[in-house]
């Protein structure tokens, strides 16, 4: 076999090594083809410390070694801070009870007036609304999904309510991801690393827990699994199923909430007569979330979590085996 400028390469090659070692330089049929496919020259020059023979050379490349430098903290912490701008002007639009209903009976004409003329575009403007409230941790998520109830019915309210808290939650994940997650990941010890680590293996069956059961603030269980490295298909998936049962509930409490209004309506007007400047018509989850239904929804949870259970069963009785 020839180089491009006529050098015998089993030549060099047996120069270079030498005695008994010049048997590696026999061709090879693989050697033959890989061969075949260099097309950059080499320099060719004489061994000075051996003596005789060739050796290769290869030129340098002029290219620099790739030098690429992880993101900035600025760059990484972008999203977070569009996100937290976003809800502290959310905050001041809005403002404390703009979603409440005592706003909803404030407008109530207006909004049931748009509501019957243009159905689908309610809808669509409920849900975006509901995604903003959730990914910027507005007040009155709850009363939205009571709300939606009231307004479009139990089935449409709640599968609104469930999109638009999906679609929030998921945004917020994201940006929480992208921003401090992988950071804290790295620099996390190891036995943080070691509990993120279990929690990702049964991402699903955790986070189905933490949705269903009312006691973990919804805009926490959007966070810890950021940090903990959760992929966001388990994270969507989880999220979906977790709020079903509560948005049926509060959607099924909006359907009879004219009753509600009714009765805070003349509470209101009572408070008023006394000359009081507190008053306020105030709706109160608690009357929804009865013992009853709390104990049900623990219930569910803990029920999620039987496919850990099980698995850390079946992994103890193989190690113990």
């Amino acid at each position: 076999m020839k180089t491009r400028n006529g050098t015998d390469r089993r030549a060099i090659c047996a120069a270079y090594k030498g005695g008994a070692e010049a048997r590696q330089c026999d061709p090879h049929p693989w050697t033959e083809a890989l061969f075949t496919h260099v097309t950059k020259a080499h320099k060719a020059v004489r061994a000075a410390r051996l003596g005789h023979g060739l050796v290769y050379i290869a030129r340098m490349s002029a290219t620099p070694p790739s030098t690429a430098r992880p993101r900035s903290l600025t760059r990484r912490l972008m999203p977070l801070i569009v996100v937290v701008l976003l809800a502290g002007a959310g905050y001041l639009i809005v403002g404390h009870g703009g979603i409440s209903l005592e706003a909803l009976v404030r407008h109530r004409m207006a909004i049931d007036g748009f509501v019957s003329e243009h159905r689908l575009l309610a809808v669509l403007g409920y849900i975006a609304l509901y995604i903003a409230a959730v990914a910027l941790s507005l007040p009155g998520s709850v009363f939205l999904t009571v709300a939606g109830g009231f307004l479009f019915g139990l089935a449409i309210g709640a599968s609104a309510a469930v999109i638009g808290a999906t679609v929030g939650a998921t945004l917020i994940f994201l940006a929480a991801r992208t921003a401090l997650g992988e950071p804290l990941l790295r620099r996390a010890g190891p036995r943080a690393a070691q509990l993120a680590q279990g929690f990702r293996d049964d991402a699903f069956s955790y986070l189905l827990f933490l949705r269903l059961v009312p006691a973990f603030p919804f805009f926490l269980v959007n966070l810890v699994p950021a940090f903990a490295g959760v992929r966001l298909g388990p994270f969507i998936a989880a999220t979906a199923l977790g709020v079903i049962p509560g948005a049926l509930t509060f959607a099924l409490a909006g359907t009879g909430l004219d009753s509600v209004i009714a009765a805070q309506q003349a509470a209101n007007r009572d408070c008023l007569a006394a000359g009081r400047a507190d008053c306020h018509m105030v709706f109160d989850a608690k009357d929804v979330l009865t013992p009853h239904l709390i104990g049900a929804l623990i219930a569910l949870g803990l029920l999620a979590l039987v496919p850990v259970v099980v698995k850390r069963l079946r992994a103890r009785s193989r190690a113990t085996m």
